[in-house]
């Protein structure tokens, strides 16, 4: 159980940081240009059930298992992303009138990358503290 609170929250604190650095600075401008009529301010609590829901589903799907490596870890958290993220887009696609695909295709992508990055660096992370302990 320890191995997993550990792995959690390095998974955790990798994320959100590079999550919020994307989408608060480099990513920020285009996501107004293409759906900012639709962008409203930041509920907080919806973000953070968001984020500890998303971490325990990488643990579930991609890192948790005591066989994962940092390289079926980077595949299989490219893949987890990119099936949650393309599920979120491709919904709104098919519902929101300002949703384009430019959007769509910038948000799975970097879903994708985000999952992986933080997925891989959680693990290299908690192998390396479980090893220190």
């Amino acid at each position: 159980m320890k191995r997993y609170a550990v792995l959690y929250l390095a998974t955790l604190v990798v994320l959100i940081p590079i999550d919020f650095l994307f989408l608060g600075l480099i990513a920020k401008s285009f996501f107004t240009s293409q759906v900012g009529d639709m962008l409203g301010e930041i509920r907080l609590t919806p973000a953070v059930l968001f984020y500890l829901l998303y971490v325990a589903g990488i643990l579930i799907f991609v890192s948790g298992s005591p066989d994962a490596t940092w390289q079926s870890t980077l595949l299989y958290g490219a893949l987890f992303g990119l099936f949650c993220y393309a599920t979120f887009d491709l919904t709104s696609l098919s519902l929101l009138r300002h949703w384009t695909w430019p959007v769509a295709i910038v948000d799975v992508s970097w879903g994708s990358f985000v999952t992986a990055v933080s997925s891989t660096l959680g693990l290299i992370i908690a192998n390396w503290i479980e090893r220190r302990i």
